[in-house]
């Protein structure tokens, strides 16, 4: 038999990509954001997340080893990853045990538990993050302004202020990062150059982050504003709180988000729906972190009403 008509088995696509390839350059479009965090509030961010990273890879070799799976794995990125995400989601005045603590339930609980990068069910930095908001709720809203600003700790977030009143925040102000909040959530212009190199190398696409914002965006236009219908403040919404860093680096995790452009899309109509809904209604003004959270409990049923027909299968009837 001629060998050109021998099928292999699948699959039968490949790619030059490799987990330890994505995860890397995806650390390194986050290093814009870090740099700005630093810049931003000084280098206590630095150490955040120095230490974080750190218990995060310390943690990993010591689950592997204790497996025996092989502490090698560790130098996939994913580790570090995690523990760079955790940080940017912290504020940059936390005492130094509190990323430790963090980290540790990120990789133990978060991925460990379920068998480690591939097979958690929620986005590890984030669930390390809710741990740390529901166990010091204090350390995780002490906000600390930009370090030019004299008053170097802030009592509330440009989100938090809004709720109680009209904003007196400028735009371009909140696009560089002049204000409180987390380390690496701050700078958008910072995120945005790490979201373009992300687009660029086709790690990630468009239809969740895109469709997050615009959600957000289009909910807080409708029903966000003080003088009635379709009178909020969409770009506020956008430029405020951890939504750009949630949108582009955190929702997109391949493990814990769909598989396809339409679930994908379902994806992020949830997480931008369920973000407003915190940020409108509760008392804790941002929900980028629970909303996110929560769609990836859902991926799995969306994945299920969201595959592609088979090819060559014949519908019933």
């Amino acid at each position: 038999m001629d060998e050109n008509l021998i099928v292999s088995v699948g699959p039968h696509i490949k790619d030059t990509a490799t987990t330890k390839g994505i995860m890397w350059a995806v650390v390194f479009s986050l290093i814009p954001a870090g740099i700005g965090g630093v810049f931003i509030f000084g280098l206590n961010s630095l150490y955040v997340m120095m230490v974080s990273i750190t218990a995060a890879v310390l943690t990993e070799i010591s689950i592997l080893a204790f497996r025996r799976a092989g502490v090698s794995a560790v130098l996939d990125g994913s580790a570090i990853l995690t523990g760079l995400l955790l940080a940017y989601n912290l504020p940059p005045g936390v005492p130094l045990w509190l990323p430790v603590v963090g980290s540790i339930f990120a990789i133990a609980i978060g991925k460990q538990v379920f068998g480690g990068l591939g097979h958690n069910i929620f986005n590890p930095a984030l669930a390390g993050r809710a741990f740390l908001m529901v166990s010091w709720p204090v350390y995780m809203t002490t906000w600390q302004n930009p370090r030019w600003v004299p008053d170097a700790v802030s009592s509330a977030t440009p989100l938090a202020i809004l709720k109680e009143a009209p904003s007196t925040f400028s735009y371009i102000g909140l696009f560089l990062g002049n204000r409180g909040g987390c380390i690496g959530e701050v700078c958008i212009a910072a995120l945005l150059i790490g979201a373009a190199f992300l687009f660029l190398r086709k790690i990630i696409t468009w239809h969740i982050p895109i469709t997050y914002i615009a959600t957000v965006a289009l909910l807080s236009r409708m029903f966000n504003g003080r003088a009635g219908f379709f009178s909020g403040d969409a770009l506020f919404s956008i430029l405020t709180g951890g939504l750009a860093l949630g949108a582009f680096f955190m929702a997109t995790d391949y493990v814990t988000s769909p598989l396809t452009a339409r679930g994908k899309i379902i994806f992020g109509f949830g997480c931008g729906m369920l973000t407003f809904v915190i940020r409108k209604f509760s008392g804790y003004p941002e929900g980028v972190s629970y909303s996110i959270l929560i769609m990836n409990s859902a991926a799995p049923l969306i994945d299920k009403y969201t595959h592609p027909r088979w090819f060559g299968r014949v519908k019933k009837g």
